[in-house]
């Protein structure tokens, strides 16, 4: 399985979405973005937000959560 194909299953199965941290940790993925522009290039409607955080040395810091919705296909 290659890590769009497992990003794509993850978002399918998940409620809380996916970060590029989790993208690492969990599939090896290190260009999270390249793969969420793949996907909606696709045809999959993936929304994001970013979330605030404070980073291991006290700095306020900013990452984005994305979470499928759905396809184009699934419209009809």
């Amino acid at each position: 399985m290659n890590k769009h194909t497992a990003v794509l299953e993850y978002l399918k199965r998940t409620k809380n979405g996916i970060t590029s941290l989790e993208a690492i940790e969990m599939f090896g993925a290190t260009r999270l973005s390249a793969i969420i522009f793949d996907l909606k290039d696709r045809g999959y409607i993936i929304k994001d937000r970013f979330e605030d955080c404070v980073d291991r040395y006290g700095n306020e810091s900013r990452f984005k959560r994305y979470w499928i919705v759905g396809s184009v296909y699934d419209i009809k």
